[in-house]
């Protein structure tokens, strides 16, 4: 479809955090029903995210339903994008061109959300007009141009009501009628309306009703506009009073076949509008089809006279009649002729060409070879380059060489006529390659002959001589050899106005295999000629082209037809629609919905897949597909089919109570009256949806169960179809015992039926077919289907099957056991066990059997009969069958006289769970309220805890869960389990172990609501108490229902409860947090998952409080937990950007407590046992107080802030926690900040407390001492040795057998880039401090010579310092023309344009290489870079560094490089034994934050215009994916800390880490500045 305009001005998207609330409140004790709306997210490609992509949308609804499309704020089709839905707006009809527009407004912290009423049903399309966004570049790129995805479609079902009630599809009860055997109308109609009523359908599909053909066929329609006049004289009003009377009188809606795909071939229109056809005139290519069929028809009526068998018995008479096929048919046609090429002709006319010398020779230079080349090449090159009408068949010798290219390759060959060359030569050049080329082009027709032949053969042979054939008889006029492919219209008057090709119109058919998509007749097929088409000869196929303008009068005449079946049928039968255009039946739908909006429609579907199957369905709106219990040869594959019609297992999964059991929200205004009441809204989620079924026992096209099974099949085969959550159907003459498949053409007798009469039909035994007990079966079926009974458990045994169907809410269900009668199953009852329906009760509605008179004379006497009746039959009650409750289940139990015909009914319910909606209801409120008092430690234990804390917290007792057959869940709390239960719901894998550990037994509900009570007896975890009660009601309610929905019930419970926590978690962040996007959400829940209680790792030595963990499981456990580097990373993004500041606080100030050496300690140990190692901690934990008093509410209060030292102020004297000097002097955080940066700039050095093994057993000796100084030339801070590590990448090597013991893997001494960068940002913070008075030092005493005297230096005068010397210091110049700008040693650059990660290390080529973390000075500083080349240097790092989700520690162009890291191998190879390639090439997710937030800060600075800076969003969206699924994925609910090359797992890995999270969240809270500062302008 074409983009159009839109038809109002284009509506702009709203980001989630700004949809507005109904500004009118519902008047004072009324309460509006609920507003549902349906979310169908859109991914990076603008395809809808919805498993199996088809929308299935329910009926429109009162009050409306919107769909909320949901997509990511800065996607790629946001990049001036637009969403376009033609779904039509309230009041308005719709048109399938006209589109409305909504502008994708981008936004990076939240998603966009478009809320589109839904007012009628029917098939809408939506789709995404988008700039593409073009590759990162530093360098100016070309716009891509504008891209326009597919149009995707949302089908509504139609809202279909009977009598004033809803009537739900899956509530129909069809029953097809043949209209040409219902009698008189309306005497005989009215009897057999009557009867149909009486057995409980609810609607009748009749047969086209229309003026048939000459054939007779219901399907062969004469005259489309025209009811048939020998049963409605008074055409439409008898239409309008049938229809009229089924739905008032009788209670059944109409349904009728709409037939597009052809007419009758006697239909008198046709002689005038022949061009609605396929003829020669209008399909060239089908004229050597006709001559063919023309052959074969002479051939046939002659073949007497010429010798051949006219009554063929055997193969070999066939052979005979074959070969005179080929010799009177494919020969005398001379059929050869439309594919070769004419010799003579284009011989004379390439020669022609040759000799005036118009050979196009620059086009094909390869020919100054031709001379050299063998015929093959020749042959190959003409047909590559030189034939024309090569494009299909068509006239004799429509195929030629073009003179011209003929020419060239003469010329080549031979040479050019003007060079002396001869005729002679040129002429028998050309002829030999004409002869060639025509030897190629004979294997295409010998190819077309074989297959008219073999095809001819086994259709002849099927019709003539096959046992399981019609067996036609001889060979007559009346018999014809073959079906002719060809109507001829007679001559006459109106004929004779058209060319005489004109005259012969293909007729229809099917094709075995086909592409449905595929026209068969047109220039692209050869379906006709190749004779696959099993045609009706009675019906001439349509020829609709492309669209109305290809053929005006037939989408005329066919649209009224259309509209005229809509105007009194409730639904349409597509028939043949496999074979009808989609293009067409699109348009035929729309036209038809224009009159009846909520129009059924039903297809006859063989598409021969379930994909394609789909297409039709999606892009029609197709509310059904005809599916068929008769197409079942045996009772596995009755099961089979009963199965996948019969709706989902019993104990399913459904989240959306679950969803909805939050805290009312509010619908965008703007797509409601204004002055409506505000409503709450529902949310649900758009689930994978199945094509739907119109399931019938049998259907006017299939044989009966007399025929194809056992006759008494017919009652179990009823039920079972009954059973199912879908519509159903049936067949007048089923519940009769009719004997065979009555045929459409020929027979003209009328239906009888003992039901057809004025009588009430009591449900009971008796004669005349199974209509008695049909009558409760439809019953129950449209009772299911109106209360959505829709979960079903079905278990096939032998030659039984049983279905157990019951609501999902209050658990009533009804239960059947049907003996199947297939061929050879006897008369016992099968030797079939008892039934157990364990916690269920049952109550029997009947048992009966089917008898069957089907001797040779009963089905002679039927089927001879004057009308149409069924065999002599009866169902007899059955007794004997016995339902009894034992203890805690229901046993039935069949009785030996149970034979093969039989079914059992029974009414179930499980007790106490009546009313079970209540039930429902219980697990999923009350959720939010239990929740609400709960503070973000007490959410820590609810929802998470891994097994040291768990461990931790219940004194050694009880670790996270194990679920046998899956293995230990990730956490303790709610997420452990609703990581397995995602999946499980999501998918409603029942099979699951854990539902079957559930089913089992009730372990996993003691364990979860004992772990809760538990905790809440503590005084740390008191608020936890609601929530202990709130879960021991929940499961003290479901542990009285069966085990078999424990599962269901548990998964409400545990999702529920997860989804308070986790509100409630949000609801305690910040405003950024509440209303970002679903990544930002997921990851500032980290902060939660991370930071709680641990006895043996608080922050403080004789106090608990919540700290936070590095990372989980790994890092979650005493000394191994709090670590100052990871801390401080972490800590802006899950602390201070979360709105968690007395966290962030109190963790700020344990590390203040700690400070010693002018450090933080790497190792916190809760203050007892510190260890000071670590030179950059202490830059992130300044950097953290910067941030903090930046972000925090009046956060330069902290400078302020009071804290005890765990040791003295200025001394490196070492002493225990308990020493009276511990503890004994409060500085600010002031003075802390103040008496780190002095302790640098006086320098550092000491040996560790404590070095040696005790301290780290793999580090040498060298390595303990430490050593910090400043070089006041340039103002950086040097400092470490090639012994040790101190920053991140702080790796020592472990293996003996490697000899790397010892050796770390990264020592990154010198000056290292990111600590460089991290004290300038902190010397221009204090700076502008001390300057506004809000910081009273003003420098630092700095080291001025020998003798110990000092120079005061101040904050500027440091910063300038750094920054007169960083680009000199740490750039390497693109060229090396530019070397002597800067310290370079260009003898061992390895890759230019970047920054140095080192500035005079121990090693000078690990000065020089690419590792991420030169982007964390650009983001604390970013005026030390020049912004070119800091954009480059980052374009680099994400070509070279950046993987799927985290950044290579190495650049993969170094030698040291090696990117998988397994900590435990325990080779020799001193690079990566015992993991001591940690930091060279493996991939870490932290510096991802890092990484974009210094390529938004610097894209956005060359960015000009609103769409540049939007690109600049979109740059980092799409490198954020990787991130995303994580996330998404992870069991553990967070990002890990790192993964091996491009992503791969790593094993070895933290899988959720503090800082991974953080530093990501980091970048939103950036962008979020970002947006407000571009907002001020």
């Amino acid at each position: 479809m074409s983009q159009k305009p839109p038809s109002q001005p284009p509506v702009t998207s709203r980001s989630a955090q700004s949809l507005p609330k109904s500004p009118t409140m519902a008047p004072p004790g009324t309460v509006p029903a609920p507003q549902n709306i349906y979310i169908l997210p859109l991914k990076d490609d603008g395809s809808p995210d919805v498993i199996g992509t088809y929308i299935y949308m329910p009926p429109p609804s009162d009050p409306v339903y919107f769909i909320r499309f949901s997509i990511e704020g800065t996607s790629s089709i946001c990049r001036e994008g637009s969403l376009w839905v033609n779904l039509p707006a309230k009041g308005e009809t719709f048109k399938r061109d006209k589109w409305r527009e909504f502008k994708l407004t981008p936004d990076f912290n939240r998603p966009i959300l478009i809320d589109i009423p839904v007012y009628c049903a029917g098939a809408f399309g939506f789709y995404t007009t988008y700039t593409p966004l073009p590759p990162f570049s530093t360098e100016p790129v070309e716009t891509p141009a504008p891209k326009r995805t597919e149009t995707y479609y949302i089908d509504v079902c139609p809202r279909l009501s009977l009598q004033g009630s809803p009537l739900p599809l899956d509530a129909i009860s069809m029953c097809s009628a043949i209209s040409k055997f219902m009698g008189s109308y309306p005497k005989d109609w009215n009897n057999h309306l009557s009867g149909i009523s009486q057995r409980g359908y609810n609607m009748i599909h009749f047969t086209p009703l229309m003026m048939r053909g000459d054939s007779n066929s219901p399907y062969s329609i004469y005259d489309q506009l025209q009811f048939d006049k020998e049963i409605f004289p008074n055409g439409e009003s008898d239409i309008a009073d049938l229809v009229s009377r089924m739905e008032k009188d009788y209670g059944i809606l109409s349904l009728t076949d709409v037939v597009w795909n052809h007419t009758a071939n006697n239909s008198k229109w046709l002689e005038a509008h022949p061009e609605a056809g396929y003829s020669v005139q209008t399909a060239p290519w089908l004229e050597c089809a006709l001559a063919l069929d023309d052959a074969l028809l002479e051939f046939g009526s002659n073949m007497g006279s010429l010798g051949y068998p006219t009554d063929l018995k055997n193969t070999d008479e066939l052979l005979k009649v074959m070969s005179g096929i080929r010799e009177h048919g494919i020969s005398k046609i001379m059929l050869w002729q439309y594919y070769v090429l004419e010799i003579k002709r284009d011989l004379q006319a390439v020669l022609d060409a040759w000799h005036q010398g118009k050979a196009p020779d620059a086009r094909f230079p390869e020919l100054s070879d031709a001379n050299k080349w063998p015929p093959k090449q020749c042959v190959d090159w003409v047909m590559a380059n030189g034939l024309v009408g090569m494009d299909r068949l068509g006239e004799r010798f429509r195929r030629r060489l073009d003179p011209k290219i003929g020419a060239a390759l003469v010329t080549g060959a031979v040479g050019r006529f003007d060079s002396g060359s001869g005729d002679s030569q040129a002429t028998e050049f050309v002829k030999k390659l004409l002869d060639d080329v025509n030897l190629e082009l004979y294997k295409e027709y010998d190819g077309d002959c074989g297959a008219i032949l073999e095809q001819l053969f086994n259709r002849i042979r099927y019709v003539r001589i096959d046992d399981h054939g019609p067996k036609l008889g001889p060979i007559s006029k009346d018999s014809p050899l073959i079906e002719t492919y060809f109507t001829r219209l007679p001559d006459n008057e109106t004929t004779r106005k058209h060319p005489k090709n004109a005259l012969q119109l293909i007729n229809n058919g099917w094709v075995w295999a086909a592409d449905v998509l595929k026209d068969n007749a047109s220039w692209k097929s050869r379906a006709y000629l190749r004779r696959e088409v099993i045609v009706w000869g009675d019906c001439v196929k349509l020829r609709y082209g492309k669209g109305p303008e290809d053929n005006p009068f037939l989408w005329d005449f066919i649209g009224k037809y259309t509209r005229l079946m809509a105007k009194y049928f409730a639904g349409f039968r597509i028939d043949n629609c496999h074979s009808t255009p989609l293009h067409l039946a699109q348009y035929m739908l729309d036209e038809a919905r224009a009159v009846r909006p909520d129009l059924v429609v039903c297809a006859e579907l063989f598409s021969g897949s379930e994909k394609m199957d789909f297409v039709y369905v999606g892009q029609l709106g197709i509310s059904c597909l005809i599916r068929e219990a008769m197409q079942a040869w045996d009772t596995r594959e009755l099961s089979r089919l009963v199965h996948r019609h019969a709706g989902v297992p019993i104990g399913s999964f459904d989240t959306d109570e679950v969803t909805n059991a939050a805290k009312p929200k509010h619908v965008n205004s703007s797509a409601v009256d204004p002055g409506q009441p505000e409503r709450r809204e529902v949310i649900r989620r758009i689930k994978q949806s199945p094509v739907h079924a119109l399931f019938c026992d049998c259907t006017h096209d299939n044989e009966t169960p007399a025929q194809k099974r056992d006759a008494r099949d017919t009652l179990p085969n009823a039920a079972l179809v009954a059973m199912c959550a879908c519509a159903t159907g049936s067949v007048m003459g089923y519940d009769e015992i009719y004997p065979n498949l009555i045929e459409l053409v020929h027979e003209k007798r009328p239906y009888t039926s003992p039901y057809s009469t004025d009588r009430e039909l009591k449900v009971s035994a008796g004669e005349g077919g199974i209509g008695g007990i049909k009558k409760l079966l439809n019953s129950i079926h449209v009772l299911m289907g109106k209360d959505g009974y829709d979960e079903t458990f079905i278990h096939h045994d032998r030659e039984y099957i049983t279905i157990h169907r019951v609501h999902p809410q209050s658990r009533k269900g009804f239960f059947l056991i049907a003996h199947t009668a297939f061929p050879g199953y006897g008369n016992g009852n099968g030797g079939f066990p008892p039934v157990r329906l364990p916690g269920t009760r049952a109550k029997a509605l009947g048992s009966w059997m089917l008898e069957v008179d089907t001797s040779a004379d009963a089905k002679n006497a039927a089927i001879n009969d004057k009308v149409l009746r069924g065999l002599p039959s009866r169902t007899i009650a059955l007794r004997g069958v016995t339902c009894d409750w034992c203890v805690s289940e229901t046993v039935i139990q069949v009785s030996e006289r149970f034979p093969p015909g039989s079914i059992a009914l029974f009414e179930t319910w499980i007790p106490g769970a009546e009313h079970s909606e209540g039930v429902d209801k219980l697990m999923t409120r009350g959720g939010g309220e239990a929740c609400a008092k709960l503070k973000l430690a007490d959410l820590n234990f609810l929802l998470y805890r891994c097994d040291p804390e768990e461990r931790d917290a219940s004194g050694g007792k009880d670790g996270v869960y194990n679920v046998p057959g899956h293995g230990s869940l990730a956490y303790a709390g709610l997420q452990g389990w609703q990581s397995v239960l995602r999946d499980i719901v999501r998918e409603n894998n029942l099979a699951h172990p854990l539902c079957q550990h559930l089913r089992e037994g009730q372990w996993a509900l003691d364990y979860c609501v004992g772990r809760v009570e538990r905790a809440a007896s503590l005084e740390r975890w008191a608020n936890l108490k609601p929530v202990a009660v709130w879960l021991h009601d929940r499961f003290n309610a479901i542990r009285k229902l069966p085990n078999f929905l424990l599962p269901r019930y548990f998964a409400l419970v545990i999702q529920t409860l997860y989804s308070a926590g986790v509100d409630r978690a949000v609801e305690l962040m910040s405003a950024n947090v509440r209303g970002g996007s679903d990544f930002l959400r997921g990851l500032s829940l980290v902060s939660v998952q991370v930071v709680g209680y641990q006895t043996n790792a608080s922050l403080w030595p004789d106090r608990l409080v919540p700290s936070m963990a590095a990372g989980l499981p790994h890092f979650a456990n005493d000394w191994a937990r709090c670590w100052g580097r990871d801390i401080m990373l972490a800590m802006r993004g899950l602390l201070v950007c979360t709105g968690r500041y007395a966290d962030a606080k109190e963790h700020i100030l344990a590390f203040a407590s700690v400070l010693k050496h002018g450090m933080i300690p790497n190792l916190l140990g809760s203050g007892k046992l510190p260890r000071y190692n670590s030179r950059d901690s202490v830059w992130f934990f300044l950097q953290c107080i910067q941030d903090f008093t930046k972000i925090a509410p009046k956060g330069l209060d902290l400078l302020k802030a009071s804290v005890k030292r765990r040791f003295l102020p200025y001394n490196d004297e070492w002493f225990a926690w308990d020493d009276k000097r511990a503890y004994s002097v409060e500085s600010t955080i002031e003075d802390v900040v103040q008496e780190a940066m002095q302790r640098h700039a006086t320098g550092l050095s000491f040996r560790e407390y404590n070095a040696g093994p005790n301290l780290d057993s793999q580090m040498s000796d060298p390595g303990f001492q430490i050593e910090v100084h400043v070089d006041w030339t340039n103002g950086l801070i040097f400092g470490g040795n090639q012994f040790n590590c101190g920053t991140w990448m702080d790796k020592m090597g472990e293996s003996a057998k490697a000899n790397s013991k010892g050796v770390p893997g990264t020592p990154r001494d010198g000056a290292a880039v990111e600590i460089t960068g991290m004290l300038y940002s902190t010397l221009r913070w204090l700076e502008g401090l001390s300057a506004k008075g809000k910081y009273k030092y003003k420098g630092v005493d700095a080291p001025a010579g020998a003798g110990g005297a000092t120079q005061f230096v101040s904050w500027k005068d440091w910063a300038d310092r750094i920054k007169g010397a960083f680009e000199r210091c740490y750039y390497i110049p693109r060229s090396k023309d530019e070397d002597s700008a800067y310290d370079i040693d260009s003898k061992i650059v390895n890759r230019r344009g970047i920054y140095k990660d080192l500035y005079r290390s121990g090693k000078p080529y690990e000065d020089y290489q690419l590792r991420p973390n030169f982007p964390i000075a650009m983001v604390v500083a970013p005026d030390l870079f020049d912004p070119a080349k800091a954009l480059y240097a980052l374009s680099l790092a994400d070509s070279a560094l950046r993987g799927p989700t985290g950044m290579a520690t190495l650049d993969p162009s170094d030698l040291n490089y090696r990117p998988n890291y397994i900590n435990s191998d325990d080779s020799d190879d001193f690079h990566i034994a015992k993991g001591r390639n940690y930091h060279q090439g493996p991939e870490w997710l932290w510096p991802t934050g890092f990484f974009l937030r210094a390529l938004l800060r610097f894209d956005l600075a060359r960015r000009k215009t609103p769409a540049e800076r939007v690109e600049s969003y979109q740059q980092i969206t799409r490198r954020l994916k990787g991130c995303v699924d994580m996330l998404h994925n992870s069991p553990w609910a967070g990002l890990t800390e790192l993964t091996n090359l491009k992503g791969a797992f790593c094993g070895d890995s933290c899988p959720t880490q503090a800082w991974s999270a953080g530093c990501i969240i980091d970048l939103y809270q950036e962008a979020q500045e970002f947006a407000k500062a571009d907002a001020l302008h």
